[in-house]
Protein backbone atom coordinates (compact mmCIF):
# COMPACT_ATOMS: atom_id res chain seq x y z
CA UNK A 1 0.00 0.00 0.00
CA UNK A 2 1.26 3.48 -1.24
CA UNK A 3 2.41 5.88 1.87
CA UNK A 4 -0.35 8.23 3.26
CA UNK A 5 0.93 11.48 2.31
CA UNK A 6 1.21 14.17 5.59
CA UNK A 7 0.28 17.38 5.35
CA UNK A 8 1.19 20.57 7.03
CA UNK A 9 -2.62 21.74 7.73
CA UNK A 10 -5.77 19.91 7.79
CA UNK A 11 -6.37 15.60 7.74
CA UNK A 12 -6.06 13.26 4.83
CA UNK A 13 -8.00 10.14 5.34
CA UNK A 14 -7.81 6.89 2.81
CA UNK A 15 -10.24 4.91 1.33
CA UNK A 16 -8.15 1.73 -0.19
CA UNK A 17 -10.86 -0.55 -0.83
CA UNK A 18 -13.93 1.03 -2.39
CA UNK A 19 -15.17 -1.70 -4.91
CA UNK A 20 -16.38 -0.64 -7.94
CA UNK A 21 -18.82 -2.18 -10.90
CA UNK A 22 -16.72 0.30 -13.54
CA UNK A 23 -13.31 0.27 -13.27
CA UNK A 24 -10.49 -1.04 -11.15
CA UNK A 25 -10.29 -0.37 -7.99
CA UNK A 26 -7.83 2.96 -6.81
CA UNK A 27 -7.12 4.58 -3.68
CA UNK A 28 -9.11 7.83 -2.62
CA UNK A 29 -7.23 10.55 -0.30
CA UNK A 30 -10.16 12.51 1.24
CA UNK A 31 -8.63 16.04 2.93
CA UNK A 32 -10.13 17.69 5.18
CA UNK A 33 -9.59 21.15 6.32
CA UNK A 34 -8.17 21.76 9.91
CA UNK A 35 -12.20 23.41 11.02
CA UNK A 36 -13.72 20.35 9.23
CA UNK A 37 -15.09 19.11 12.62
CA UNK A 38 -18.18 16.77 11.29
CA UNK A 39 -20.71 19.08 12.59
CA UNK A 40 -21.10 22.00 9.64
CA UNK A 41 -21.52 20.78 5.83
CA UNK A 42 -18.77 21.77 3.68
CA UNK A 43 -18.66 21.87 0.12
CA UNK A 44 -16.70 19.05 -2.34
CA UNK A 45 -14.23 19.14 -4.53
CA UNK A 46 -13.25 16.03 -6.90
CA UNK A 47 -10.04 15.89 -8.12
CA UNK A 48 -8.17 13.46 -10.70
CA UNK A 49 -4.92 12.61 -10.38
CA UNK A 50 -5.15 11.99 -6.76
CA UNK A 51 -1.67 11.06 -5.87
CA UNK A 52 -0.09 13.93 -6.85
CA UNK A 53 -2.30 16.57 -4.52
CA UNK A 54 -0.55 16.94 -1.10
CA UNK A 55 3.23 15.82 -0.38
CA UNK A 56 5.75 15.90 -3.11
CA UNK A 57 7.82 12.98 -0.96
CA UNK A 58 5.46 10.67 -2.01
CA UNK A 59 5.23 11.59 -5.75
CA UNK A 60 7.10 10.56 -8.78
CA UNK A 61 8.56 13.64 -9.79
CA UNK A 62 8.60 14.87 -6.33
CA UNK A 63 6.52 17.25 -7.09
CA UNK A 64 2.60 18.33 -5.95
CA UNK A 65 -0.17 20.56 -5.99
CA UNK A 66 0.12 21.15 -1.91
CA UNK A 67 -3.89 21.90 -1.92
CA UNK A 68 -3.78 21.30 1.57
CA UNK A 69 -1.79 24.63 2.12
CA UNK A 70 -3.74 26.80 -0.55
CA UNK A 71 -7.11 26.03 0.53
CA UNK A 72 -6.59 26.08 4.16
CA UNK A 73 -5.10 29.56 2.94
CA UNK A 74 -8.12 30.84 0.79
CA UNK A 75 -10.45 29.66 4.04
CA UNK A 76 -8.88 30.90 6.67
CA UNK A 77 -8.25 34.40 4.51
CA UNK A 78 -12.22 34.23 4.35
CA UNK A 79 -12.04 34.42 0.53
CA UNK A 80 -13.99 30.90 -0.38
CA UNK A 81 -16.51 28.88 1.19
CA UNK A 82 -15.88 25.65 3.03
CA UNK A 83 -14.87 22.38 1.20
CA UNK A 84 -13.24 19.52 1.88
CA UNK A 85 -10.87 17.67 -1.46
CA UNK A 86 -11.45 13.84 -2.45
CA UNK A 87 -8.50 12.82 -4.19
CA UNK A 88 -9.40 10.06 -6.84
CA UNK A 89 -5.95 8.35 -7.90
CA UNK A 90 -5.33 7.76 -11.53
CA UNK A 91 -6.03 4.34 -12.68
CA UNK A 92 -2.40 4.47 -14.10
CA UNK A 93 -1.72 2.66 -17.51
CA UNK A 94 -5.29 3.15 -17.91
CA UNK A 95 -4.77 7.15 -17.06
CA UNK A 96 -5.33 8.00 -20.58
CA UNK A 97 -8.72 5.99 -21.50
CA UNK A 98 -10.08 7.02 -18.44
CA UNK A 99 -9.90 10.70 -19.00
CA UNK A 100 -10.35 10.75 -22.60
CA UNK A 101 -13.71 11.91 -23.44
CA UNK A 102 -15.44 8.97 -24.53
CA UNK A 103 -18.18 10.76 -26.21
CA UNK A 104 -16.11 13.14 -28.82
CA UNK A 105 -14.47 10.26 -29.81
CA UNK A 106 -16.90 7.92 -30.74
CA UNK A 107 -18.74 10.44 -32.92
CA UNK A 108 -15.14 10.98 -34.63
CA UNK A 109 -15.44 9.23 -38.63
CA UNK A 110 -13.40 5.71 -38.27
CA UNK A 111 -9.99 7.48 -39.88
CA UNK A 112 -9.76 10.01 -37.60
CA UNK A 113 -10.39 7.39 -34.42
CA UNK A 114 -7.33 5.30 -36.20
CA UNK A 115 -5.05 8.63 -36.18
CA UNK A 116 -5.67 9.21 -32.76
CA UNK A 117 -5.01 5.06 -32.07
CA UNK A 118 -1.75 4.93 -33.89
CA UNK A 119 -0.44 8.28 -32.39
CA UNK A 120 -1.22 7.43 -28.55
CA UNK A 121 0.38 4.12 -29.83
CA UNK A 122 3.66 5.93 -31.18
CA UNK A 123 3.67 7.52 -28.11
CA UNK A 124 3.60 4.66 -25.76
CA UNK A 125 0.68 5.64 -24.17
CA UNK A 126 -1.25 2.24 -24.83
CA UNK A 127 0.32 -0.98 -26.70
CA UNK A 128 -3.36 -2.54 -27.61
CA UNK A 129 -5.58 -0.30 -29.61
CA UNK A 130 -6.69 2.54 -27.53
CA UNK A 131 -10.30 2.37 -26.16
CA UNK A 132 -11.82 5.48 -24.53
CA UNK A 133 -12.94 4.51 -20.94
CA UNK A 134 -14.05 7.55 -19.34
CA UNK A 135 -17.46 7.15 -19.24
CA UNK A 136 -17.24 4.28 -16.89
CA UNK A 137 -15.09 6.43 -14.83
CA UNK A 138 -17.04 9.14 -14.50
CA UNK A 139 -20.20 6.36 -13.49
CA UNK A 140 -17.82 5.13 -10.50
CA UNK A 141 -17.06 9.07 -9.73
CA UNK A 142 -21.04 9.28 -9.65
CA UNK A 143 -22.56 6.09 -8.69
CA UNK A 144 -19.62 4.99 -6.48
CA UNK A 145 -17.40 7.22 -5.01
CA UNK A 146 -19.98 10.38 -4.76
CA UNK A 147 -22.43 8.50 -2.84
CA UNK A 148 -19.57 7.03 -0.45
CA UNK A 149 -18.42 10.38 0.14
CA UNK A 150 -21.83 11.47 0.98
CA UNK A 151 -22.02 8.87 3.32
CA UNK A 152 -19.08 9.43 5.63
CA UNK A 153 -18.68 12.82 5.92
CA UNK A 154 -20.60 16.15 6.70
CA UNK A 155 -21.20 17.20 3.18
CA UNK A 156 -23.37 19.32 0.89
CA UNK A 157 -24.90 17.36 -1.62
CA UNK A 158 -25.99 20.12 -4.22
CA UNK A 159 -24.37 20.29 -7.69
CA UNK A 160 -23.98 24.51 -6.69
CA UNK A 161 -21.41 22.79 -3.61
CA UNK A 162 -19.89 20.15 -6.02
CA UNK A 163 -17.18 21.06 -8.19
CA UNK A 164 -14.75 18.99 -9.95
CA UNK A 165 -11.27 19.52 -11.13
CA UNK A 166 -7.60 18.32 -12.86
CA UNK A 167 -4.84 19.02 -15.05
CA UNK A 168 -3.74 18.19 -18.74
CA UNK A 169 -6.03 14.65 -19.29
CA UNK A 170 -7.57 15.75 -15.92
CA UNK A 171 -8.98 18.85 -17.44
CA UNK A 172 -10.33 17.20 -20.26
CA UNK A 173 -12.30 14.60 -17.97
CA UNK A 174 -13.37 17.63 -16.10
CA UNK A 175 -15.01 19.52 -18.83
CA UNK A 176 -16.79 16.38 -19.87
CA UNK A 177 -18.02 15.57 -16.25
CA UNK A 178 -19.84 18.86 -15.89
CA UNK A 179 -21.50 18.31 -19.64
CA UNK A 180 -22.44 14.36 -19.19
CA UNK A 181 -23.51 15.38 -15.42
CA UNK A 182 -24.97 18.75 -14.98
CA UNK A 183 -26.98 17.84 -12.62
CA UNK A 184 -24.06 16.70 -10.48
CA UNK A 185 -21.36 18.78 -10.80
CA UNK A 186 -21.78 22.64 -10.80
CA UNK A 187 -18.12 23.87 -11.63
CA UNK A 188 -15.28 22.17 -13.49
CA UNK A 189 -11.65 23.67 -13.64
CA UNK A 190 -9.82 22.62 -16.57
CA UNK A 191 -6.07 23.57 -15.93
CA UNK A 192 -3.30 23.19 -18.66
CA UNK A 193 -6.10 21.16 -20.49
CA UNK A 194 -4.88 19.06 -22.57
CA UNK A 195 -6.64 19.87 -26.13
CA UNK A 196 -4.53 17.43 -28.29
CA UNK A 197 -5.76 14.69 -26.86
CA UNK A 198 -1.93 13.10 -28.34
CA UNK A 199 1.00 15.16 -28.63
CA UNK A 200 1.03 16.59 -31.93
CA UNK A 201 -1.60 19.72 -33.61
CA UNK A 202 -0.91 18.70 -36.94
CA UNK A 203 -3.20 17.55 -38.91
CA UNK A 204 -4.92 16.52 -35.70
CA UNK A 205 -9.01 16.22 -35.58
CA UNK A 206 -9.54 16.18 -31.63
CA UNK A 207 -9.70 19.44 -30.84
CA UNK A 208 -12.20 19.89 -33.50
CA UNK A 209 -14.45 16.70 -31.76
CA UNK A 210 -14.30 18.39 -28.50
CA UNK A 211 -15.39 21.70 -29.96
CA UNK A 212 -18.06 19.81 -31.62
CA UNK A 213 -19.42 18.17 -28.39
CA UNK A 214 -18.79 21.22 -26.21
CA UNK A 215 -21.01 23.24 -28.39
CA UNK A 216 -23.77 21.03 -28.15
CA UNK A 217 -23.64 19.84 -24.68
CA UNK A 218 -22.02 22.43 -22.67
CA UNK A 219 -24.46 23.04 -19.64
CA UNK A 220 -26.58 25.92 -18.82
CA UNK A 221 -24.24 29.33 -18.11
CA UNK A 222 -26.84 30.43 -15.77
CA UNK A 223 -26.32 27.39 -13.18
CA UNK A 224 -22.78 26.28 -14.16
CA UNK A 225 -19.03 27.59 -13.68
CA UNK A 226 -16.31 26.72 -16.07
CA UNK A 227 -12.26 27.50 -15.56
CA UNK A 228 -9.58 26.99 -17.91
CA UNK A 229 -6.47 27.78 -18.08
CA UNK A 230 -2.78 27.03 -19.66
CA UNK A 231 0.91 28.30 -19.83
CA UNK A 232 2.91 28.09 -22.83
CA UNK A 233 5.89 26.05 -21.79
CA UNK A 234 7.10 22.47 -22.38
CA UNK A 235 3.60 20.68 -23.54
CA UNK A 236 1.30 23.54 -22.40
CA UNK A 237 3.01 25.07 -25.91
CA UNK A 238 0.44 23.39 -27.23
CA UNK A 239 -2.36 24.64 -25.66
CA UNK A 240 -3.03 28.51 -26.23
CA UNK A 241 -4.07 28.37 -29.89
CA UNK A 242 -7.06 25.69 -28.98
CA UNK A 243 -8.03 27.45 -25.99
CA UNK A 244 -8.63 30.87 -27.65
CA UNK A 245 -11.05 29.14 -30.12
CA UNK A 246 -12.75 27.54 -27.05
CA UNK A 247 -13.04 30.91 -25.57
CA UNK A 248 -14.66 32.09 -28.33
CA UNK A 249 -17.57 29.40 -28.31
CA UNK A 250 -17.59 30.29 -25.00
CA UNK A 251 -18.39 33.54 -25.77
CA UNK A 252 -20.92 31.79 -28.49
CA UNK A 253 -22.62 29.37 -25.51
CA UNK A 254 -23.70 32.44 -23.55
CA UNK A 255 -20.49 32.15 -21.05
CA UNK A 256 -19.12 35.66 -19.58
CA UNK A 257 -17.17 36.95 -16.35
CA UNK A 258 -19.06 35.17 -13.57
CA UNK A 259 -19.58 31.73 -15.07
CA UNK A 260 -16.68 31.44 -17.07
CA UNK A 261 -13.02 32.69 -16.76
CA UNK A 262 -10.19 31.73 -18.80
CA UNK A 263 -6.39 32.31 -17.67
CA UNK A 264 -2.98 32.35 -19.44
CA UNK A 265 0.28 31.75 -17.43
CA UNK A 266 3.31 32.95 -19.74
CA UNK A 267 6.40 31.33 -18.88
CA UNK A 268 4.61 28.40 -17.24
CA UNK A 269 4.79 24.84 -17.92
CA UNK A 270 3.25 21.94 -17.84
CA UNK A 271 4.25 20.86 -13.82
CA UNK A 272 2.94 20.55 -10.49
CA UNK A 273 5.09 23.45 -9.69
CA UNK A 274 3.35 25.27 -12.16
CA UNK A 275 -0.32 24.31 -11.16
CA UNK A 276 0.47 24.85 -7.29
CA UNK A 277 1.54 28.35 -7.83
CA UNK A 278 -1.99 29.31 -9.70
CA UNK A 279 -3.97 26.88 -7.92
CA UNK A 280 -5.93 30.10 -5.93
CA UNK A 281 -6.87 31.28 -9.21
CA UNK A 282 -9.24 28.35 -9.58
CA UNK A 283 -10.15 27.52 -6.51
CA UNK A 284 -11.57 31.06 -5.50
CA UNK A 285 -13.76 31.21 -9.27
CA UNK A 286 -14.81 28.01 -8.28
CA UNK A 287 -15.92 28.72 -4.36
CA UNK A 288 -15.40 32.44 -4.30
CA UNK A 289 -18.42 34.07 -3.21
CA UNK A 290 -18.46 36.79 -5.97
Amino acid sequence: MPILPSTNVGTVLRKSDLPSAYVPERIIDVWLPEHYDGEKEFGVLYMHDGQMLFDSTTTWNKQAWDVDDVAQQLMDEGVVSDFIVVGVWNGGANRHAEYFPQRPFEAMPPQDQEWVIAQLQEAGRTKDRFVPNSDAYLKSLVEEVKPYIESNFKVKTGPEHTRIAGSSMGGLISWYALCEYPEVFGGAACISTHWPGTFSLEDNPVPDAFMAYLRAYLPNPNTHKLYFDCGDQTLDALYPAVQQRVDTLMMDSGYAAGNWKTAYFPGTDHSEASWKARLDVPLKFLFGFN
